[in-house]
């Protein structure tokens, strides 16, 4: 932890953040390799989940971007499911959330899970406590059965202080580009902090199971969060290279004698980058 407050897991000792230089290059590293990930998946027909979970401003959504930025999105995808619909709230809990898992050779990061009914649902007062204790008890059965029908589950807590959540909250009420990220509920996770603390530790005990363990990423300092995560879950799946398919570039055929329209046939847009001047 780098900053003053309380820690999920206790206080955790003091650390120098990870400067930009060295971030950049161990992330592109570690992008590069997730092509190669990617590219095993789609080869193997393997089937790959990777869940996000943690308080708000934790630095899931960054991470997630790190985590897709070269990936092709028709192979790797983001499941980030809105306010469930009347008719989905009378469907098995778990229903909705089936329907975006992965066929072979794909792979979906849920940026928030079905584990919204143990941690916002069970402090918000959203589900009553018979909903939340069949989750507890049905949701390591349902991760069991994803396991051995083949897919690879992983589930990553992102850890972070209150002191360091706070100061993120701050920055994002004043940022216009960010301000959006921020909603009336997460800001009464301010008030409910040991609420969300309990509701985290009864998780854990629940469904930190051998077949689909948690893993935490201390996430105060972000940079460290988004290569920590990614080299940990590159080194759980056994991936290999996939050599690229043989590719020529054919040479241009000869003109034919096309001709473009003349230009002002067609509309564009106005050049805007011709008002901002050179370097």
């Amino acid at each position: 932890m780098t900053s003053g407050g309380r820690a999920e897991g206790g206080r955790a000792e003091e650390r120098v953040r990870l400067a930009r230089k060295p971030y950049e290059r161990e992330l592109f590293r570690l992008q590069t390799e997730l092509v190669k990930l990617q590219e095993w998946i789609r080869a193997e027909g393997a089937r790959l989940v990777v869940v996000f979970e943690g308080r708000d401003a934790a630095g899931k959504g960054g991470t997630i971007k790190r985590v897709t930025e070269h990936l092709n999105p028709r192979v790797a995808r983001i499941a980030a499911l809105p306010v469930p619909t009347e008719r989905e709230r009378t469907q098995w809990y778990f229903q909705r959330y089936v329907e975006h898992l992965p066929a072979a050779g794909e792979i979906v990061l849920f940026d928030r899970s079905w584990y919204n009914r143990a941690g916002v649902e069970r402090v918000m007062g959203f589900c009553t406590d018979e909903e939340y204790d069949r989750f507890l008890r049905q949701c390591p059965q349902y991760e069991r059965m994803l396991v051995e029908d083949g897919i690879l589950l992983r589930k990553y807590w992102f850890s972070v202080s209150d002191a360091e959540q706070e100061r993120r909250f701050r920055k994002r009420l004043g940022d216009p580009t960010k301000r959006w990220k921020l909603s009336a509920m997460d800001l009464e996770s301010i008030s409910r902090w040991e609420a969300y603390s309990r509701a985290k530790d009864a998780m854990f005990a629940h469904t930190d199971i051998p077949e689909a363990p948690w893993y935490v990423v201390e996430s105060d300092d972000k940079r460290a969060a988004r290569v920590n995560m990614i080299a940990h879950l590159l080194s759980t799946v056994p991936y290999g290279e996939v050599g690229p398919a043989e590719l020529t570039l054919p040479p241009r055929p000869e003109s034919t004698g096309y001709q473009r329209p003349p230009k002002d046939l067609q509309t564009y847009v106005p050049d805007h980058a011709a008002t901002l001047g050179h370097i």
